[in-house]
Parts: C-alpha cells; structure tokens; sequence
C-alpha cells in the first residue's frame, strides 16, 4: 500500500509514470538511511565535489537568504550533525521557521524538542549514517535548492573549518523533492509523531518553477559573495535581518 501511495503522489506530482514506479520499488527495497547516498543513488548525474566546511557555510548561508527572501511558505530541513552546530545557528533558524510551514532539524540532540513556532528538533545518534552529513532543503511554491553533503572519517586532526566533505547541490524542482523527500522519511521514521505532518507535505505537487535558470544564478551569486568573503579574512556573519525581507 505504501508503494501504491507513492506512485500515485507522484503521478499527482507530474512525475512519468515509469520514474513513479522505479522510486516506489526503490523506497520499498530498503528505507534509507543516508539522504547524501539516497540522492546520489536516484541522481547519479549530480557530480560530487570535495569541499571545506568553511565553504560549505558559505553556500549553506547562501541557500538560507535566497528561502528567506524569495520562498513563502517554504518546507525547511537541516541535518547538523551536532547539537552545538545548530545551536550557533538557532537564532537565524527560529527566524526562518517563523516563515516556513514546516522546519525540522536534525542533530544528537538529547531529545525531541519542538520549541515555539514551526520548528522542530529530532535527536540522532552520532553513529548514524546521517550523523555524518551536511544537509539543508529549502522546498516552496516560488523557490527550491538542496545541498547534502557527507564527511569522510579520519579528520579527527583537521582543524574545524578545513575539514573536507563530498558535497552536491541542486536548484531543480524534482531533484530538491527527491532530497525533501528522503530528510522528512527519515525524521519521520526517528519522531513517529511526525508522520502525518510529513506526508502531507510529501503528497503535494513538486512546484514548477517559470525562472529556475534566474534562481540559480541569484543563489550562485550569493554563494560566491559568501564564499569570497571568507578566503579573504574572518568568515562573514549570514543577514540575520534578512528573514524579516
């Protein structure tokens, strides 16, 4: 029954009805536990490339802006890895999710937390699969990206902002979904409670964008300001301000 609830979501997505099939039988063969493996396994065409923390905060900050000023409504996901990452971020994020229909985080925090407002914080374990990823989805009517990324082990050593990870990212309506779509299952299947809220998001129709070339070049931009700016001193602070555009 699940499989036959997928196709036919996707179907209402305008997804052919061969891929609707092929993702079903994929998300009935075993669950994922990894959205960066389960995103390169749908879309091998997505090129990974080795980036430092300290751009992928770059790019991170980047996404956020462009959601914050172009997305109504949006769904928001952010895998942190650590409860201390997010905590350096919660204030940018509450602003956010203040906007967003729904936010939902995930880190090893100590337990499921859902503070005022649309945010809420799911535990993992650090031995996780996801417990080794960067990942952030910014899904709405107007606007889409997603950005997931994995570390690889042995940089115990490595000081904090040059450690590396492969990462991937899209501005592409039905890739963004996919993404989407794997974070939410996964926090639904670590919070049982959120299974109603994420499947209802998940049945909506993937959003057409009419200007997906001018979004994708307005969020490269951000990225460069961003990433520019801390090859060349002290990493940038993101536009605290700029949920309130």
């Amino acid at each position: 029954m699940e499989a036959i609830r997928a196709v036919e979501a996707d179907r209402r997505s305008g997804v052919p009805l061969r891929t609707a099939v092929e993702r079903a039988r994929e998300g009935a063969a075993e669950p994922e536990h990894s959205i960066f493996a389960g995103l390169r396994r749908r879309h091998p065409d997505l090129d990974p490339f080795l980036l430092s923390k300290r751009t992928l905060i770059g790019m991170s900050h980047a996404i956020e802006d462009e959601c914050a000023v172009r997305a109504y409504r949006p769904v928001l996901f952010g895998a942190f890895q650590r409860e201390r990452h997010f905590r350096a971020a919660e204030p940018r994020w509450r602003e956010l999710a203040q906007r967003a229909g729904l936010a939902v985080v995930l880190a090893d925090f100590p337990a499921r937390r859902e503070p005022e407002g649309a945010l809420v914080e799911v535990p993992i374990e650090p031995a996780d699969p996801v417990g080794r990823e960067w990942s952030l989805v910014c899904e709405a009517a107007d606007y889409s990206a997603c950005l997931s990324a994995w570390e690889p082990p042995g940089q115990d050593d490595t000081a904090d902002l040059e450690r590396t990870f492969e990462a991937v990212w899209c501005v592409e309506a039905e890739v963004v979904r996919d993404c989407l779509r794997l974070a939410l299952s996964l926090a639904e299947r670590l919070a049982p409670e959120l299974a109603e809220r994420v499947a209802e998001r998940l049945e909506r129709p993937v959003p057409r964008h009419r200007n997906e070339m001018r979004l994708a070049t307005a969020l490269t931009s951000r990225m460069m300001a961003y990433v520019g700016a801390a090859s060349t001193g002290p990493f940038p602070q993101a536009h605290r301000g700029v949920a309130e555009a």
